[in-house]
């Protein structure tokens, strides 16, 4: 039954390959049946990539299911080994070769013996962990092999950098707006004197992994992507990490002032304080608009939040905390890191939702009804379907969601984005007006508004001919009424009078 649902997080082997694909010079063998190189395409045209996708799959067919994979494997890793002559190559699990129990390790081992390049073996359970926990994963293992081949040859560099530097973790290809994060975020350490030591994995050189310990510190912006190497560098290397996310005025703050906290502690001398200032008073315009007539005139209003950890805590807090707006429900679909979700949102909104079933979401935000939603891509067609205006804010997304224009979320200028992205996804008070006066412009015969496949009530040609007459941008709310009422007295039809009957129930 999982199938017959959309997916929120894809499978490991799609995490795994969005950070191979991220290095620079590092080709990905992925053993999977055909149709599931799918990941090529999709790269490629999200973020319109001029090159080709260093991944390449080896087929299961039928000759392999009946010899064997182990000769074609390894001749597919070794053949890549020639013509590209990566650094590295990253033998991809996927569900077919957990499936048919292939012992992937032997072939990296079999492979290595031949290839010029690195050969390792993507270590995921396909079983238990999904795309983004593959993916911080993947990358924890590529750090820690390149940091472990460094340090028995000897190379790793001691010291620190001259001056206070940072390692920004997490970047890769498929992020939600993760480029211009990455720009906001190099110019935001640049203002505060801090040298940018690597960027992993996005467009980073495994060569140069060796060099990670040199910086005074990592930043991980992400929840999902990054932690599991800065905490790997901590245990390993001593090197202290700063896990806030800088989106929205006051946890962009937070997260200065925590950066100042963590270099002062070794030797820097620096005071943020103005900075911040400055930055809140004349960079960003989120602190002054929040306070504009514009922005008071959608305090109280109801809003519902779903997303990553990452983005949907942030966004939670800024609604709430920064803008005044109701937060009726906030909700993730890492359910794997939920404990950390719940602790971070539970003060800002009146209910947390914990699930990765799209049906579910969908009926929470057709039971609240908010006046407008802050979600993924799936939750934006929800608010189609419901006639409920939707900022999309994470990912899954599409290709809309990949702008050529410069729209961060992290930093001073992410607070400007977010402040227009909430403001222009409500139906403002102009255009409430002048739906209330003219009806919208919804010609169209009414259509159910419910998520779930469970509408089985019929409605007869005159209830169907009343509830045409009903103004366009209250005609869903009533349908739904009328049929929760319907189904609560045991209808099977609705006629005029249950319609008049619900009308009088809910005191409209």
């Amino acid at each position: 039954m999982k199938l017959a649902y959309w997916m929120y997080a894809g499978p490991a082997h799609i995490g795994t390959l969005r950070i191979a694909s991220s290095f620079k010079n590092v080709h990905a063998i992925m053993h999977a049946p055909l149709g599931d190189d799918y990941f090529n395409v999709m790269r490629s045209m999200l973020e319109r990539e001029r090159n080709f996708t260093p991944v390449t799959a080896s087929i299961v067919d039928r000759n392999v299911l009946a010899r064997g994979s182990q000769e074609k494997v390894i001749d597919n890793i070794v053949r890549k080994d020639g013509e590209e002559n990566p650094d590295l190559i990253v033998l991809t699990p996927t569900c077919t070769s957990s499936i048919l129990q292939e012992d992937l390790a032997n072939f990296v081992d079999r492979a290595q013996m031949d290839a010029k390049g690195d050969v390792m073996l993507a270590d995921v359970n396909h079983y238990r962990y999904n795309e983004l926990q593959a993916a911080d994963r993947t990358l924890h293992q590529i750090v820690k092999f390149y940091l472990e081949k460094a340090r028995k040859k000897g190379e790793l560099p001691e010291g620190k950098t001259a001056n206070p530097s940072v390692n920004i973790i997490g970047i890769s290809t498929l992020g939600f707006h993760n480029q211009h994060d990455c720009t906001e975020l190099k110019r935001l350490m640049k203002d505060l004197g801090i040298e940018v030591n690597e960027v992993i994995p996005e467009g980073a050189s495994v060569h140069n992994l060796k060099n990670l310990p040199k910086a005074w510190f990592n930043l991980t912006p992400y929840r999902e992507l990054g932690l599991m190497s800065a905490q790997y560098l901590q245990e390993e290397f001593g090197m202290p990490y700063v896990d806030i996310t800088p989106m929205g005025v006051v946890e962009t703050a937070r997260c200065i002032r925590k950066i100042q906290q963590v270099i002062n502690a070794q030797g820097a001398n620096v005071d943020y304080e103005n900075y911040i200032n400055e930055q809140t008073l004349y960079v960003s315009q989120a602190a002054w608009f929040s306070r504009s007539i514009d922005c008071q005139n959608l305090t109280g209003k109801k809003a519902v939040v779903f997303g990553d950890n990452t983005h949907a805590a942030a966004i939670t807090k800024i609604l709430a905390r920064e803008m005044g707006i109701h937060v009726v429900l906030a909700g993730t679909y890492c359910k794997y890191d939920a404990e950390w979700f719940k602790e971070q949102v539970s003060e800002y909104c009146d209910e947390v939702l914990i699930s990765d079933d799209n049906g579910a979401i969908g009926d929470a935000i057709a039971r609240i009804e908010p006046s407008a939603i802050f979600g993924t891509q799936m939750e934006r067609h929800v608010g189609k379907r419901l006639d409920i205006p939707c900022g999309v804010i994470a990912a899954p997304i599409h290709i809309q969601n990949f702008p050529i224009g410069y729209k961060p979320f992290c930093g001073y200028e992410g607070t400007n984005q977010i402040a227009d992205l909430v403001y222009n996804s409500f139906t403002l008070g102009m255009e409430d007006h002048l739906l209330e006066i003219f009806g919208g412009h919804d010609t169209k015969e009414v259509i159910t508004k419910g998520i779930s496949a469970d509408s089985d009530l019929n409605w007869n040609k005159e209830a169907q001919g009343e509830l045409n007459k009903v103004p366009g941008f209250v005609r869903g709310k009533v349908k739904r009424n009328t049929e929760k009422f319907a189904r609560e007295r045991g209808f099977s039809e609705i006629t005029l009078e249950v319609m008049y009957a619900a009308k009088e129930a809910v005191g409209a």
